[in-house]
């Protein structure tokens, strides 16, 4: 059995990491967050329009790529890779709640929307809701109902990590689109399985950071990567990233073919993955040493990154409580 990218997804993971390459380095990832939209609007527009970011899961018939979760996933990795705040998360969120439970007036009205890079957002608890300032469609579940919300009142909330948007809204009278129970049950498992394949990227990219560093940083006379202590703990980092790219991409597979262990596959991968971007985030800032600790290194936005994705949908303890024996 090969376990791995096929061509077609290699591709694609690829494309994305170029285009986030010139368009979402540190300076622009900066200045993104500083900005009043909090997300970078020409790189979102890139993504969805060049790459179809946003269209991948939708189905043909909506204007879609018929893509599965899995190859969102793909996606959803490289952006945690790159640092830079995308509505992609919240959208994707929505798409599968939407596919599950919508009435097929609802997905023909909304999924060619989505496709074509409106962003749209669920709300999966009564309270803070992700990137629900910027989105022009806005889902949740009443009681057995999947509802469309028409917003009378938004307003904007500080996060630690400020690559991550939320909001309270305030709306009245929802429109009922579907069935609430399946729709909120996919959202549940996509949401955890998205923040895993994020963690994955952010993972890596921390792993990249601190090896860079050690060919770089000299100290004896010898870059500190030729020390046996740290080559042994970037080496413990390398594994770790390994299993919990392996993990999330279980639990995306299994999404995606609606396998019926997904859940567990999904809480596991989760749970394994998040607790490994925090592990790795501090790790990066042990052996950067006191750089790691000022504002100008990207440290700081990884180590923020890592502590928010373990909160967002559920912290890893949570994950595991859930998992269904």
């Amino acid at each position: 059995m090969e376990f791995a990218l096929s061509e077609e997804q290699a591709e694609l993971a690829s494309t994305v990491r170029a285009v986030l390459a010139k368009q979402a380095d540190s300076a622009a990832v900066r200045a993104a967050v500083a900005s009043e939209a909090g997300y970078d609007a020409a790189l979102w527009s890139t993504l969805c329009e060049q790459v179809g970011v946003a269209a991948l899961g939708v189905p043909e018939e909506h204007d879609g790529f018929g893509a599965t979760f899995f190859e969102t996933a793909v996606v959803l990795e490289e952006l945690g890779r790159s640092l830079a705040p995308s509505p992609l998360l919240a959208t994707v969120i929505a798409t599968e709640a939407l596919l599950a439970g919508g009435t097929d007036e609802a997905k023909a009205r909304l999924l060619p929307r989505i496709a074509a890079g409106e962003i749209a957002t669920f709300a999966l608890d009564p309270g803070p809701v992700l990137d629900g300032a910027d989105a022009a469609i806005v889902l949740a579940t009443v009681g057995p109902q999947l509802v469309e919300l028409a917003p009378s009142r938004v307003e904007p909330l500080e996060t630690m990590d400020q690559t991550i948007r939320l909001a309270t809204i305030w709306a009245e009278e929802p429109v009922a689109i579907g069935e609430g129970g399946v729709a909120r049950a996919r959202a549940d498992l996509v949401a955890a399985a998205s923040a895993a394949a994020l963690a994955v990227g952010l993972s890596a990219r921390a792993l990249q950071m601190t090896v860079d560093y050690s060919k770089e940083r000299v100290q004896f006379g010898r870059p500190i990567g030729s020390f046996q202590a740290l080559k042994h703990r970037m080496a413990d980092m390398l594994a770790r990233l390994e299993i919990a790219r392996s993990a999330s991409w279980a639990a995306s597979y299994a999404l995606a073919t609606h396998a019926p262990d997904a859940e567990q596959l999904t809480r596991t991968a989760a749970s394994y993955c998040l607790e490994t971007a925090t592990h790795l985030a501090g790790e990066c800032i042990q052996l950067h040493g006191g750089i790691a600790i000022t504002w100008e290194h990207d440290a700081h936005l990884v180590f923020k990154r890592a502590h928010a994705l373990g909160q967002l949908f559920g912290a890893p303890h949570e994950q595991r409580a859930r998992i269904t024996l």
